[in-house]
């Protein structure tokens, strides 16, 4: 699964984000495309929301993302 984080995190950084998502095997890509699976939409999130938003791709606030991963 690829994952994308945009915005700022509360709860932790975007590098210990990162981390997790990799730790538990998805690929952190920079950039959302058809092939995203997730967005992790943080506080302030501008065009990378928008962009998934018009490509249906499951979007994730913070809190979504810690239950995810814990």
């Amino acid at each position: 699964k690829s994952i994308v984080f945009t915005g700022t995190m509360q709860n932790m950084t975007r590098a210990e984000s990162k981390k997790k998502a990799e730790d538990i095997g998805m690929k952190v890509v920079g950039s959302v495309s058809s092939k995203t699976d997730f967005l992790v939409a943080g506080l302030e999130a501008g065009s990378k929301l928008k962009k998934a938003q018009a490509l249906n791709i499951k979007i994730l606030d913070e809190k979504e993302w810690l239950e995810l991963i814990s």
